[in-house]
């Protein structure tokens, strides 16, 4: 019997032992290659002498220190890291223990900002159906997973609002041209400013590459301009979250550079500190720290465990490896490799609707019907089926269900470590493929 509080009541799983580069260890001796790094997290593997050498060292000189009192090393370093170049405006960071906790940061600078300029009334925030922002209140109001929002509906703030996500897949018309569809979902955001009247609006949050609610889509080009046109002509913020696809995952430090825009405000998380340590974060704009330090002088908000000089050091030294590494350059070449085995190997499935991502971040969305893309029925939980066929055969994969609306639709996501090998990644693929074969076998 279990005390621990697993996500499932009724089964306790695997115990997970050790880790070593791409795989981990169960307790029965099963050895699985996490090809997702858990919830693309695991941006460098396991067991990284790197890291783990930069947080014995730091355990020996500081393990805490409150925030209210002290700075510290680690923290100061990592801040350095990520916004000493300013990119894209970004010159200041926060650091929290999650990607959760980020948005939360997020969500009240942007409404801080605001009032700090004498704007008081801007009180909404716009953000996109099946979208993921975390799981504290704050953050799952702004997302619009409907699965994950059902059971807490009546405690979400009415200030969230929701327009539709950019996924051409499903979305747009056989007759609509990109151009039209990026269009179309302009017109649909601008409309929603003017229903909730433009100088009430905080912020439009989005995540830059959609994570696991829709499973890796990326928006079609140009969109993004078009919401940052939008934004900034109602003197609304552009938050967006990188919690999933930003810190290396496609490709580019930030996902926002492959967009030709960048935000406000950015949250960061999981490929930030590569799950060493619990760590997340924004990067802000210099003219929102410029309005917050002209005004009351500081940010309204904080925690216990914020620069936690144990996490920022874990940090400091997994971005240490991705830059020491070149393992940008990896991310790229191994993500080409990626989509064209998943495209060889599943393009042509009679039960395989899309192959979609960017970087080492991709998704397989499975559909009843090629043709009509209509889903399976969400009673099969095919996509539980693929994991489990996936875990048999030693390979670790990110499932979910509700693709669509929140209860149909089914996609896998696979997000291995940017130093994954060109054979590691045959794997993968191999022990995927026959995976997906043997679920809808099933």
């Amino acid at each position: 019997m279990t005390h621990l509080i697993h996500r499932s009541l009724r089964a306790a799983p695997p115990t997970a032992v050790s880790g070593q580069g791409i795989w981990l260890h169960e307790r029965g001796g099963h050895a699985v290659m996490d090809a997702s790094g858990g919830a693309a997290v695991a941006c460098i593997g396991h067991g990284h002498p790197h890291v783990l050498a930069a947080m014995r060292a730091q355990l020996d000189r500081l393990t805490y220190a409150h925030t209210a009192l002290f700075g510290c090393e680690s923290a100061e370093r990592l801040a350095d890291m990520l916004v000493g170049d300013a990119p894209g405006g970004l010159t200041h960071a926060y650091f929290c223990s999650s990607g959760s906790e980020g948005m939360e940061a997020a969500l009240k600078m942007a409404r801080q900002y605001h009032v700090e300029r004498g704007q008081p009334q801007r009180r909404h925030v716009i953000a996109r159906r099946q979208s993921y922002h975390g799981n504290t209140l704050g953050a799952l109001a702004a997302g619009g997973n409907m699965m994950r929002r059902a059971l807490y509906e009546p405690l979400l703030s009415p200030a969230f609002h929701h327009v539709s996500a950019c996924y051409a897949y499903r979305d747009r018309a056989a007759d609509e041209s990109d151009a039209d569809y990026v269009q179309r979902l302009a017109d649909e955001l601008e409309a929603e400013f003017q229903r909730l009247g433009p100088d009430s609006v905080i912020a439009f949050c989005a995540e830059t590459v959609v994570g696991a609610t829709l499973g890796c889509v990326t928006a079609v080009a140009g969109y993004f301009a078009k919401v940052r046109e939008i934004c900034d002509r109602h003197g609304a913020l552009l938050i967006l979250d990188e919690v999933m696809s930003g810190m290396g995952r496609c490709g580019t430090l930030h996902a926002w550079e492959a967009e030709g825009v960048s935000p406000d405000i950015q949250v960061i998380a999981k490929g930030l500190g590569g799950g060493y340590q619990p760590i997340g974060g924004i990067l802000v704009h210099g003219s929102v720290i410029e309005a917050l330090a002209a005004g009351s002088g500081g940010f309204m908000h904080g925690h216990t465990y914020q620069a936690h000089p144990m996490a920022c050091a874990a940090a400091v030294a997994v971005q240490e490896v991705i830059q020491g590494e070149g393992l940008l350059d990896n991310v790229r070449a191994m993500g080409a490799a990626l989509e064209a085995g998943l495209t060889e190997r599943l393009g042509n499935h009679a039960h395989v609707g899309d192959i979609r991502g960017r970087g080492l971040f991709w998704a397989v969305e499975l559909v009843a019907d090629r043709a009509t893309k209509a889903p399976f029925d969400p009673a099969l939980k095919l996509n539980e089926r693929v994991k489990q066929e996936a875990y048999a055969r030693g390979l670790g994969c990110y499932p979910m269900g509700g693709t669509i609306d929140g209860r149909q639709g089914d996609h896998v996501i696979l997000a291995p470590p940017y130093n994954v090998t060109g054979d590691e990644l045959e794997m993968i693929m191999d022990r995927f493929s026959a995976a997906v074969e043997a679920a809808l076998a099933r």
